[in-house]
């Protein structure tokens, strides 16, 4: 196998894995929004957190939606948690384990960063019909 051919299998497998996580709509919104400047970027975050990371077995895609929960509220990075909280509701996680590991964030994150990260939710599970 060339490493041509081993990339473009771990990319499928890990294409397959976010499209679970992040449904198909997602999807095809990052597919419309590829360009030669992000490709790489783009292939690379298939390949490595997808096809490396939630095909694992140790945790269920379930556990590990609510550790990136915990994480990106911890960095404040909105943007990313926006999808993932789409990506949790897939996963089965409900809206008050998404509310209490954004609550727990805040002994570990500060306040601020779990307040932002809770109005992120409110919104998204909303938009969701879930609240």
């Amino acid at each position: 196998m060339t490493d041509e051919t081993a990339h473009e299998a771990l990319r499928a497998t890990g294409r397959q894995a976010m499209r679970e996580v992040l449904g198909d709509a997602y999807m095809a919104k990052r597919d419309a929004s590829t360009t030669p400047l992000n490709q790489a970027l783009r292939h690379l975050s298939e390949e490595f957190p997808y096809a490396s990371l939630w095909t694992r077995g140790t945790l269920t895609p379930r556990e590990r939606s609510m550790v990136t929960i915990g994480m990106l509220a911890a960095m404040s990075q909105h943007h990313e948690l926006r999808g993932h909280l789409v990506g949790a509701l897939n996963n089965g996680c409900t809206p008050g384990e998404i509310a209490e590991v954004i609550t727990h964030a805040c002994a570990y994150a500060g306040f601020p960063a779990a307040i932002a990260a809770m109005r992120t939710a409110e919104e998204v599970l909303r938009e969701a019909g879930t609240n």
